[in-house]
């Protein structure tokens, strides 16, 4: 069988030469992690799971190593060290390098196998996971443990669901069906529920078995189609379930010697199309079985008493099956070789003579409870019987190996129990510990060991039979071997050289002759008892001639032995030749050995015969084991207690060595904190000064940034005064250009009007004229009439006289307002003159400083490089001045706007009285305009001139219209006021020439009047008022 040990290597090839599993019972390679040290041990693999494609192999450790088994590949690889043991592995996940495996601390964990990096740790249980169960996706796992069920989502690795349960029930097992979404739920009372994945509601539960057939379930498998439900527990029967209808349908019985089933698992089939019809079981004495549920016939089985298996998994593919033996190594067998093998028994390691006719007796009763021949799958069972059928079995297989049968003195289930739970049975079930325990002197004697070997390796499964052996070879053949203990047995030494200076004196002489003493040529045969010159084959005939014959054979073969030798002892001389001889084997018939022994016992003479000296063979009493106490008792008692002397110095030497171990320990830890402290200020002082630097390196950075930051500034803010420089230049120039033109278009403006009014002014006086000459002609034509009429109308003239004087005077008093309203118009132009002429002084005064300030920043800007100080102090003293000139501005500025406010409401009363002398004079026109209608339509009749009237009062009407658009400042048009003079005059000439000459007069003073204001205009405008002298901010 072909073994590979793991060791330290984290990875490498599986088997270094192709395997032959048909030659091994189905074994490709028996896998063993082994740790090689000063305590040599083997690491138990605990787990194993296959991946969906079958091709490769999880297995864990109870280290927590995890090991990837590529079988194509030929090669594994160590992916993780968890440190802690595994308690369940799952590697059909939807990401194919993704792993989960459960730990002992109750945690599950996700990693990856090609980046051994951790995905997630999931946390939850309360108790050791028993059982990994993935979605057929690879999307979600079910994990199980004694008390809960959760539902992961492996995607986000969040807990979906959880399934709790009542303490005194418990959770066998919850597992998700293939092929379907339903989640199938076995608890320890039995009962087993089927739950929709989607919804996770209760599908339908399975009934209770009849009575007479129920069984604690503890281990389930089911079908890769989903329909067949297996369980098995503590018995030897199986339950076969029918998903799709609910019902029970097969009990099956396995062989007597199965009393519970640990583990069940479907063996897949390419051509079954999931219906698996071969199941693996797994009972409790390690042996896994392979039957078929169809023909209930036993196919082949794997493991054995003495290579038991603890736990199993199968390939999907159906290829491999892996299992984790009770010695803690890992079988991977090739199931294609085991069916071809069939179930072929090995023979057994013991044979005994036993009554032909008890085999034939029990293999007859065997033959009658085995079915014959081929019988069919009975699927549909008639109405509530349940079908069991029995598995056929070779009759061989009924006769039990008699190496492990036990006597009464030790319980077989409970050493099997402590090598479960241990790894190893306690010190007390051990041969060489026996021993001592039994009696004192073996705990001293330095040979036991090499006696008892060969009975330790050739019962090395059953240790108290080793025990028991090796107490008959001391009682029987070791007698007289503990008289001179410590030395050797110098009495059974005589012997010997007695038995051997009869039979060949020459050879006796040639060893006195090198001083080859019984010691050497006698006593390694006894002590070894032959296990160093002997093969196992030898050995074993020996000693089938020595339990055959008296004690003193045994004496007889040594002294056989060493006869035979005679030829090659002869030639050696010295003395380390000899002992190498007798402690290595050596060319030598052992048959001629054995009849030499026999010619010995005899040809040897009754006086030096070793047989009257020896006692006859005694077994061992039954019962309780015989005292043996042939031995100098002083001696070993002595060396009992100095050996306790030597342990407690030794534990004494071992305590103070600790204490001196921890002293120095903390001395250590002392002086390694103090060396961590001094390196950490180090480290700190080191940082500390890195740090100083670092911020002397960025204050210097800051420094210059800074500097770079103030040129930016002092650019930009030179900049800045270009800009505004240039932009007051523009503005001022814009302004004087605009003055220019407002100054040209108010001289064309003024031009014009005095035009026009020259113009006006002679259309009037031509007006004037022609209406003079109409109204001559009038007065000629109705003179005769008014003569008529003179006396009549004398009285109402001198009243009309009365009315016009008082109409002229009314007509002087609006003429002089008109000249107020004139001078107050001029009195405002000049205050929004000066007012303007101010806001541009000071305009101009701001500008001259902003000049002069801007040609002494360029001065300074051209000297910066040698004279940062003066130009920080003239800054600073721009800065007061500048402060103190905005406070004469502000000041001035109120000044000002004092004056603005009291003139605008100066001029804000003005407007008022003007504005009320206007209402005044407008009611005043219109009531004598009135007067002088009414006097007119009074003359209607008498003068026959209607249409004449008709005109005066649709003027008097727009007139008023006139008066009425005319603003409340005062301001009448000249044209205007002349048109209603004449209409005035033209009304009263045609009775007087008075009225003539004062119209003539009234005329002639509002021809002065324009003159003088328009002289006055063109006075104002050849002659600009004076400018006040720009003033200056000095330094």
């Amino acid at each position: 069988m072909e073994s590979s040990d793991l060791g330290g290597r984290q990875q490498g090839p599986i088997w270094h030469r192709k395997p032959c599993p048909a030659a091994r019972r189905g074994v490709i390679v028996n896998i063993i992690h082994s740790v090689k040290g000063y305590h040599s041990k083997t690491i138990r693999f605990l787990n194993v799971a296959f991946d969906s494609s079958g091709d490769s192999l999880l297995a864990g450790d109870h280290q927590g190593n995890i090991y990837v088994f590529d079988l194509n590949g030929n090669r594994f690889n160590l992916v993780q060290r968890t440190m802690q043991a595994c308690t369940a592995l799952a590697f059909n996940l939807r990401r194919k390098t993704e792993f989960l495996v459960a730990l002992a601390d109750y945690s599950i964990k996700c990693f990856d196998i090609e980046t051994k990096e951790l995905v997630s740790w999931m946390r939850g249980h309360d108790s050791s996971v028993s059982s990994i169960s993935v979605h057929g996706s690879g999307r979600y796992a079910i994990t199980t443990s004694t008390d809960t069920a959760q539902l992961w989502d492996l995607d986000t690795f969040q807990r979906k669901r959880k399934l709790n349960v009542r303490q005194s029930v418990g959770i066998q097992k919850v597992f998700f069906l293939p092929l379907s979404n339903t989640i199938l739920s076995c608890f320890k009372d039995n009962s087993v529920f089927a739950w929709e994945f989607d919804t996770l509601c209760c599908k339908y539960q399975l009934p209770t078995p009849v009575e007479g057939s129920v069984l604690l379930y503890k281990v389930f498998a089911v079908t890769r189609d989903g329909r067949i439900f297996v369980a098995g527990g503590k018995s030897n029967h199986l339950h076969l379930w029918c998903l799709e209808s609910k019902q029970l349908i097969r009990i099956i019985q396995m062989p007597a010697k199965v009393r519970a089933v640990r583990h069940l698992e479907f063996l897949p089939d390419s051509f079954d199309g999931g219906s698996n019809q071969v199941l693996g079981v797994l009972s409790q004495d390690n042996i896994m079985r392979f039957i078929s549920i169809e023909t209930c016939k036993l196919l082949f089985d794997i493991g054995s008493y003495e290579e038991g298996i603890s736990t199993a998994a199968i390939s999907p593919n159906g290829r491999y099956i892996a299992s984790v033996m009770e010695n803690g190594s890992l079988n991977l067998y090739s199931v294609q070789a085991l069916t071809q093998e069939g179930n072929k028994p090995p023979p057994p390691m013991f044979k005994s003579v036993e009554d032909s006719s008890k085999y034939t007796s029990e293999a007859n009763k065997l033959t009658t409870r085995v079915t014959s021949g081929r019988s069919e799958w009975p699927w549909k069972s008639k109405g509530s019987k349940i079908q069991t059928r029995l598995l056929k079995l070779q009759v061989n297989t009924s006769l039990e190996n008699k190496e492990n049968e036990l006597p009464g003195g030790l319980n077989k289930k409970r050493l099997r129990a402590l090598l479960k739970g241990f790894g190893e049975y306690p010190a007390k079930y051990r041969t060489l510990s026996a021993l001592a325990h039994w009696s004192a002197i073996f705990a001293e004697t330095p040979y036991i060991p090499l006696l008892a070997f060969p009975f330790v390796k050739l019962f090395q499964n059953n240790q108290l039979i080793c025990f028991e052996v090796v107490a008959t070879v001391v009682v029987n053949f070791c007698q007289h071997w503990f008289e001179y203990f410590p030395n050797p047995p110098v009495n059974v030494l005589s012997m010997l050289e007695n038995v051997l200076a009869h039979h060949d004196k020459e050879l006796l002489q040639h060893l006195i002759t090198y001083s080859v003493t019984a010691q050497v040529y006698a006593w390694p045969l006894l002590e070894t008892l032959f296990s160093e010159v002997l093969t196992r084959e030898e050995w074993l005939k020996v000693f089938d001639n020595i339990f055959s014959n008296h004690p003193s054979y045994f004496l007889m073969l040594v002294v056989a032995y060493i006869i035979c030798s005679r030829a090659p002892l002869l030639h050696c001389n010295q003395t380390a030749d000899f002992e190498y001889f007798f402690h290595h084997r050596n060319n030598l018939d052992i048959n001629v050995v054995i009849k030499e022994a026999y010619h010995l016992m005899e040809a040897t003479p009754p006086d030096i015969h070793p047989q009257h000296m020896l006692d006859d063979f005694i077994p061992l009493t039954k019962g309780q084991y015989p005292v043996f106490n042939k031995y100098p008792k002083f001696i070993v008692d002595y060396q009992t207690q100095e050996w306790e002397r030597i342990r407690q110095d030794e534990i004494e030497y071992l305590r103070e060595r600790q204490l001196a171990h921890e002293l120095e320990a903390k001395a250590q830890e002392w002086k390694a904190k103090d060396e961590a402290w001094y390196r950490k200020q180090e480290l700190l002082r080191e940082a500390e000064e890195q740090k100083r630097k670092m911020l002397l390196e960025e204050e210097e950075k800051l420094v210059e940034q800074r500097q770079r930051l103030a040129a930016v500034k002092r650019e930009l803010k030179v900049k800045e005064l270009q800009f505004l420089d240039a932009s007051r230049r523009r503005f001022l120039k814009y302004q004087q250009d605009q003055r220019q033109m407002e100054l040209k278009r108010l001289d064309d403006e003024i031009a014009r009007k005095v035009s026009m009014r020259e113009q006006e002014t002679a259309a009037t006086v031509q007006d004037v004229e022609v209406r003079r000459m109409e109204l001559e002609s009038q007065r000629q034509l109705f003179e005769q009439h008014l003569i008529k009429d003179q006396e009549a109308v004398t009285q109402e003239m001198k009243e009309e006289v009365d009315a016009c004087r008082r109409k002229v005077d009314l007509e002087d008093h609006l003429v002089q307002r008109l000249m107020e309203i004139d001078r107050e118009e001029n009195q405002k132009a000049q205050i929004v003159a000066e007012e303007n002429l101010a806001k541009a002084e000071q305009k101009c005064i701001d500008t001259d400083w902003r000049l002069h300030v801007l040609h002494k920043l360029r001065r300074d800007d051209q000297d910066r490089e040698k004279r940062y100080e003066e130009i920080a102090k003239l800054l600073h003293d721009n800065r007061v001045e500048e402060a103190e000139l905005l406070k004469a501005m502000r000041e001035a500025e109120e000044k000002k706007w004092e004056e603005v406010t009291q003139k605008k409401a100066q001029l804000e009363e003005e407007q008022k009285a003007a504005a009320a002398a206007d209402e005044y004079r407008k009611w005043f026109l219109e009531d004598k305009m009135n007067d002088a209608l009414e006097l007119a339509e009074k003359l209607q009749s008498e003068d026959g001139y209607f249409e004449r009237l008709r005109d005066l009062k649709a003027r008097r009407t727009e007139r008023g219209v006139e008066l009425q658009q005319v603003p409340r400042s005062g301001n009448v048009c000249l044209n205007d006021l002349s048109a209603s003079e004449s209409s005035s005059h033209m009304s009263l000439g045609r009775r007087r020439e008075e009225l003539a000459c004062q119209e003539r007069e009234l005329m002639a003073e509002v021809r002065r009047l324009r003159q003088k204001l328009t002289s006055r205009a063109r006075t104002r405008t050849r002659h600009p008022p004076t400018r006040f002298p720009a003033t200056k901010w000095t330094p």
